[in-house]
């Protein structure tokens, strides 16, 4: 899709940029797959801020996503392309031949009428789900599962797409957006496509309010606090930090320093890193 913008008739304006949604389907959202969504404004189950800056923003409700694409053997046909409040990505309504309806991320070049299918047979072609084990080397996939079952957890955002580099055995060669290189189980679930929505990284937000609009509050900087509330508060006029490196509101060292696990289980099946070089 495209990139709308406005006539300058305000200052943000000027800079306002939205993604044309005129190729979105004019309806109301599916009311079986709507779940109420409750706003935890960056707190977790204590109450306690654990991501900062969240808060506020427009009532959304929750679109059911089936990530799992576990209907085999079943043609669904795309009803309605949607916008989801709660994704980058656009989301696609399909009916399954037996009636039911689930939500999909929309792959683009997806249209209204297309059928998709998933399973053993399905034809290469974006929409359609496989095991990796089926999927010939040097398609493009996205909505790539983990663990087998669990439903998709890699490339799912809009416009990103990863590439099925090779098989090693039981193991499938993976290179993700990011360019780490990974290995991942063949027996695992992949769409193949690319998320849609692929100008959503082209879109200007053009005024502190839309931000807002977002859940996102304000971000203020250390520098421009007082020493009791930041390291690198106080000074006269613009100071420097004024200890070994910047450092977070805790003291925490803030750039260049690794916060993985040593003991993530997954590390293991990465081939290549994405920040070697």
């Amino acid at each position: 899709m495209a990139i709308k913008t406005y006539k300058p008739t305000t200052p943000s304006r000027r800079q306002m940029t939205v993604t044309d949604y005129s190729g979105l389907s004019k309806v109301e959202p599916e009311k079986s797959l709507l779940m109420p969504l409750k706003k935890n404004a960056g707190r977790n189950s204590y109450g306690r801020i654990t991501v900062r800056h969240r808060g506020g923003g427009s009532r959304r409700k929750y679109r059911i996503i089936d990530f799992k694409r576990d209907k085999k053997g079943m043609k669904a046909t795309v009803m309605t392309l949607e916008y989801d409040p709660n994704r980058s990505a656009f989301i696609a309504l399909v009916q399954y031949e037996d009636g039911e309806k689930r939500y999909i991320i929309a792959p683009h070049g997806l249209n209204v009428g297309d059928t998709v299918s998933a399973g053993t047979g399905s034809d290469i072609k974006p929409g359609n789900a496989l095991s990796l084990a089926e999927i010939p080397v040097g398609t493009f996939i996205h909505n790539i599962e983990l663990h087998p079952g669990k439903g998709a957890q890699l490339v799912r955002s809009a416009g990103n797409m990863a590439q099925f580099m090779g098989k090693e055995g039981n193991y499938a060669l993976i290179r993700l957006p990011s360019g780490e290189m990974r290995r991942i189980a063949v027996n695992c679930m992949a769409t193949v496509g690319q998320v849609s929505n692929i100008d959503h990284d082209n879109v200007s937000i053009g005024k502190a309010g839309r931000t807002r609009h977002l859940g996102i509050r304000p971000t203020v900087r250390g520098s421009v606090m007082n020493p009791c509330d930041h390291p690198h508060g106080g000074g006269e006029g613009k100071s420097p930090v004024g200890r070994p490196g910047p450092v977070t509101p805790w003291g925490k060292p803030a750039l260049g320093y690794k916060t993985r696990s040593k003991h993530n289980k997954s590390d293991k099946f990465i081939v290549k890193r994405r920040n070697e070089k």
